[in-house]
Parts: structure tokens; C-alpha cells; sequence
């Protein structure tokens, strides 16, 4: 047997503590008065005597024993009506002050059972207290007994076990909403979110039939859905060819309506004053064909990006508390809506992101190899009439170069699904892509290149050795396409804690002249936008020198784990995707 806690024990407690009670107040009037039990004083007192031993005794069970009380609460109840029947024979019968002791065994009924133990409970001792009266005014033809004072004893007993039912019965119910609405699932699949919310609305609400009706702030559209007998249908209407819900005071109002199908149906509303009672439609034409029904409960909902109601169709015993726990669902049901279109928003950014991301990388990659096969293509055109076998070399050297970008773009559709390559990989990889990068800027720019890198002491993070090969490739692009450099040279080492770049080419600069920072060039809208995002987004810092001599870029990368992902591919696995497409000087 299990041990029970929580309000079955405290119930307990108080019921025991009020026994020890009531025990020691009229023990210690018969001691002050041992008059009053009359011919029966002696054994009155010895009796309720030992009744505040056992008191006592079962206070200190409950207190410092952990077994279950499951039955010691039916065995006191047992013994106890038989005492309490015991104290009013003794004490003047039907007349006696020990009354009081029956209508503590209906409220520790209500504790124990609810209304059906206070209605058994009730039961058995009006049968007791009935049969005492016939016996003292039958049998002992008692003088003392007065008839009326019993008949009015015996329906005080009544309506106090009337209203201790009722009043259990609402308790139970209150008790058992709050554990429905403990219940509400944590985690509801977003493609029947509106399904699994409606069908716990109204289990909790007690509701036969539910409904809602809401439209998003930023589409036209009206959404219906509707669950009965567990069957879930959704609609989706133009929103503009919707007549309004409910009427104009009730628009951002809860209300209840008992009954529907009168030609003046009252519905009762919230509002910032309180409660107000008016005669009034509480649905439209459209709603009132739809939602047929008698009772409706309706709960106004609104969040960031959507507003509607929630309806609760044909619950029996609707009552102005349904508006309070009505509020607590909706409330509930609003913040997973919210919760729903926030996702949403994120996958959508997430989307556009990448699509961002794939734009820059093709830019960045793919198409600057073919802007420089392209120039070539030109130049062999000339070159094949005036050096056939100049021109057969230069053909063999662009069918290399379309070789190894068909070997990128090949990378580049892998990296849809990546397998990132360890950690431990990753500078290793990153030195022999750096080295075959600068021979095809060679053969595709027809730049003299050179590659300077030093001991790399710590591991790069993938991003960042991703993001390092990147900037390099569309440096020379820059170089060679819009500075109309011959040479470039290129510097990679670590630095304290830092990754150092240094890019410098012979060409003719940027179209501004200076030394300038991120800051400064983006404030002027100048210098290599894809290079700028993927400094930024490295939080790298960056310095450009530009002249009419050439121009030089100084690139500080922090090695640290903070850095945030530009790709999520390492360099050692040639180009992937980035952000934006950047532009050129």
C-alpha cells in the first residue's frame, strides 16, 4: 500500500485537530457544569475522557507516522458516529449541545469524500438522530423533549449536508480543471497544433463542441476550424468578405451565453469595470448558422501576429467561473500561436539566409572563375591566329581551369548535405587549398602570386579557415579584374591571439585614397562588400590602404570560440556557400 500525501494528509490533519478540539471544549464544560449531562454526568465524563485520548492518539499517528491513512480515516469516521450518537444520548438526547458533533462528521465527510461521502454520512445519522427522537418521545416519553427544536435540528442537518455536497461537488470540479490544465501537453507537433489545442480546451472546459476563428496580422485570410466528436475541420476564406464575429462590445471581450436560441439571448462579458449582463446577439448571422448550439463560451485571442476567438459550444452547467479558466486556456492556447508564428519567422529567415548565403558563395566562387574564363576565351580568340601552338597550350591550360571548378561546384553541391571534416583537419587543409587557390589565380588572372604562411600555433576554427579562403579568392578576382594588378602578395600568420591577413597587389587601387577601417568604409560605401560581410561576420577587424600604386588589405581575425558561423563547411573542402554576392572596386 502505497503512502498518500499532500491534501488527503492535510485533510486529515485538520480533521484530527479539530476532534482534539471539540473533545477538550466540552470536556471542560462538564467539568465547570457537571449538572448539565444530568442523571448520566459520571459516565458522560469518563467517556469523553478517553474520546480526547483517542484524539490525541490519532493526532500523533498522523504526525509521526508515514503509513498509509487511507483506512484510518474510514475506521475514525466509523467510530466516531457511533461516539457522537453515545454523547447525545447521555447529554439531554434530541436537545443535547453534542449536535454539533454530527455536523463535524458531514465536514469531515467533505474532506474525505466529497459529496458522496457527505451524502452517505448525512444519511446515516438523520436515520440516528430520527430514531433518537422516536425513541425519547415514544419510548421514554421524555417531558423535556420539545418536537419542534427536533424537527428544526433535523432539517438544520439536512441543508447542512445539502450545501457541504454541493459545495464538495464544486470544490472536486474546480480541482479537477486545474489538473486538466496541469495536463496541457508541453509539446504539440506544429501540424496539428490546432487540433490538439482545441480538443484540450475543451476537455478541460467540459465542452461538447470547440471551435476557433482567427486571422493573421499580415494575410488576408480568415481561418475556421472546428472540432466535434473528434472530427477536426480547418477552412481558410478571404478575410475582407468576413462580417465580424461577435458584436462591437464584445469585440476584445470574454462572454457566456446560456442560451442562444432566443430571440433576446443575455450574454454576460468582461470588461476593465467588471462583469456587465446585456441583451444582445453574441454571434453573427454567419457564426449562428455555423456554430448552432445553445451555450457558447467565447474567449478573446490575440498575440504579435494574430487575433481571433476561441469558442466553446454546448457545455453543460455553464458558469461565470468558465470565464476564468476559460482565460487561463486561452491564454495557453495564444502563447503556442505565438510560439507557432515566431518558428515560422525563423525557418523563413533561416530560408533566406541561405539563400543569401548560396548567392554570395556562387559569386564569391563559381562565377568569378567563369568571368576569368571568359577573358581568357577572348584572348585566345587573337591568339589563335597569330600562335597556333601558343594557343593550344593556352586551350589545354582552360580546359584545367574548367577541370578543377567542375571539381568546386562538385564541393559546393556536397556541401548541401556537409560531413565537416575534425577539427584536427582543419589546418592542414587549410595550407595546400591556399597554395592551389594561388596557381589558379595564376593560370586564370595571369598574376604572379605570392603565398607567405607562417606557423599556425593554435587550430582555426572551420568558419574562420573557410572564411580565410574565401577573402583570398576574391581578392584576386578584385585584383586582377578591377585593379588591373600584375602581382599580389599574400601573408598568413598567428599573431598573439589573433589570425593576421595581409593581401597587397600592384594595381591601381581602390577608387578611394587612404587608410580606413571597417567602420569608415562602410560609413563611406566604399571598399569590397563581400569581403567587408565576411570580416564582420568573423568579427575580424579590417583596415584598407589604397593608392594609386596598388592597394593593401590587413585583416585581424580573433582565435577565440566566439566567432560566429560565416559557413558551415571548413576551407579544407573548397567553397561552399555565404551570405551575399559581393561587389568588386
Amino acid at each position: 500500500m502505497h503512502t498518500i500525501h499532500g491534501p488527503a494528509k492535510r485533510s486529515e490533519r485538520l480533521i484530527a485537530t479539530g476532534r482534539t478540539a471539540l473533545a477538550a471544549v466540552f470536556l471542560f464544560a462538564i467539568w465547570l457544569d457537571p449538572s448539565e449531562p444530568a442523571a448520566y454526568a459520571q459516565e458522560t465524563y469518563a467517556l469523553l475522557t478517553v474520546y480526547l485520548g483517542y484524539s490525541l492518539l490519532i493526532v500523533a499517528l498522523l504526525e509521526f507516522s508515514d503509513r498509509s491513512i487511507e483506512r484510518l480515516g474510514l475506521l475514525s469516521h466509523l467510530i466516531d458516529i457511533p461516539a457522537f450518537t453515545a454523547f447525545i444520548y447521555l447529554t439531554q438526547g434530541p436537545t443535547s449541545p453534542f449536535f454539533v458533533y454530527f455536523v463535524f462528521s458531514l465536514l469531515a465527510a467533505a474532506l474525505r469524500w466529497q459529496w458522496r461521502g457527505v451524502l452517505s454520512t448525512a444519511l446515516a445519522i438523520l436515520s440516528i438522530y430520527i430514531a433518537l427522537g422516536v425513541y425519547t418521545r415514544a419510548v421514554l416519553h421524555d417531558p423535556a423533549f420539545e418536537l419542534n427544536r427536533f424537527i428544526i435540528r433535523s432539517i438544520y442537518l439536512a441543508v447542512v449536508a445539502i450545501l457541504l455536497a454541493y459545495l464538495s461537488a464544486y470544490e472536486q470540479q474546480l480541482r479537477g480543471e486545474l489538473v486538466r490544465l496541469a495536463a496541457w501537453p508541453r509539446h504539440v507537433p506544429p501540424g496539428s497544433l490546432i487540433q490538439e489545442s482545441l480538443r484540450h480546451a475543451a476537455g478541460i472546459l467540459g465542452a461538447t463542441r470547440a471551435a476557433m476563428v482567427w486571422e493573421e496580422t499580415e494575410e488576408p485570410w480568415l481561418y475556421r476550424a472546428t472540432l466535434a466528436n473528434d472530427e477536426f475541420e480547418c477552412t481558410q476564406e478571404p478575410a475582407t468578405s468576413a462580417e465580424p464575429l461577435v458584436p462591437e462590445a464584445l469585440a476584445e471581450a470574454d462572454f457566456l451565453c446560456l442560451d442562444a436560441t432566443r430571440r433576446r439571448p443575455t450574454v454576460l462579458y468582461t470588461t476593465a469595470a467588471g462583469l456587465v449582463r446585456e441583451r444582445l446577439p453574441p454571434l453573427a448571422a454567419d457564426l449562428r448558422a455555423r456554430f448552432a448550439g445553445k451555450s457558447i463560451l467565447s474567449l478573446y485571442l490575440h498575440g504579435a501576429d494574430f487575433q481571433g476567438r476561441l469558442f466553446l459550444l454546448d457545455k453543460p452547467g455553464l458558469t461565470v467561473d468558465d470565464l476564468v479558466v476559460g482565460r487561463i486556456v486561452a491564454r495557453q492556447m495564444a502563447a503556442e500561436l505565438d510560439q507557432f508564428y515566431v518558428q515560422q519567422r525563423l525557418q523563413q529567415a533561416a530560408v533566406s539566409e541561405e539563400r543569401v548565403h548560396f548567392a554570395r558563395e556562387l559569386h564569391d566562387g563559381v562565377l568569378q572563375s567563369l568571368t576569368g574564363l571568359n577573358l581568357q576565351l577572348k584572348a585566345l580568340e587573337q591568339l589563335i591566329e597569330a600562335d597556333p601552338k601558343a594557343a593550344h597550350k593556352r586551350l589545354t591550360e582552360l580546359q584545367d581551369l574548367v577541370t578543377t571548378e567542375q571539381r568546386d561546384l562538385r564541393f559546393f553541391v556536397r556541401q548541401m548535405r556537409p560531413l565537416p571534416l575534425s577539427r584536427t583537419e582543419v589546418n592542414s587543409s587549410l595550407i595546400p587549398y591556399l597554395e592551389e587557390l594561388c596557381e589558379r589565380a595564376e593560370r586564370q588572372w595571369r598574376l604572379r602570386v605570392a603565398l607567405s604562411v607562417g606557423a599556425l600555433s593554435r587550430q582555426l576554427p572551420e568558419a574562420l579557415a573557410h572564411g580565410v579562403y574565401r577573402i583570398v579568392q576574391e581578392a584576386f578576382a578584385n585584383a586582377a579584374r578591377h585593379g588591373q594588378a600584375r602581382a599580389v602578395r599574400v601573408d598568413l600568420h598567428t599573431q598573439n591571439d589573433a589570425l593576421r591577413l595581409e593581401i597587397a597587389d600592384d594595381g591601381c587601387g581602390f577608387p578611394f585614397r587612404g587608410r580606413h577601417d571597417l567602420a569608415a568604409l562602410n560609413a563611406m560605401g566604399e571598399g569590397p562588400r563581400s569581403i567587408k560581410e565576411r570580416v564582420a561576420a568573423l568579427d575580424g577587424a579590417l583596415i584598407i590602404e589604397s593608392q594609386s600604386s596598388g592597394a593593401r588589405l590587413e585583416i585581424d581575425f580573433p582565435l577565440r570560440p566566439a566567432l560566429r558561423l560565416v559557413a558551415a563547411n571548413p576551407p579544407g573542402e573548397p567553397p561552399t556557400s555565404d551570405r551575399n554576392a559581393g561587389t568588386g572596386r
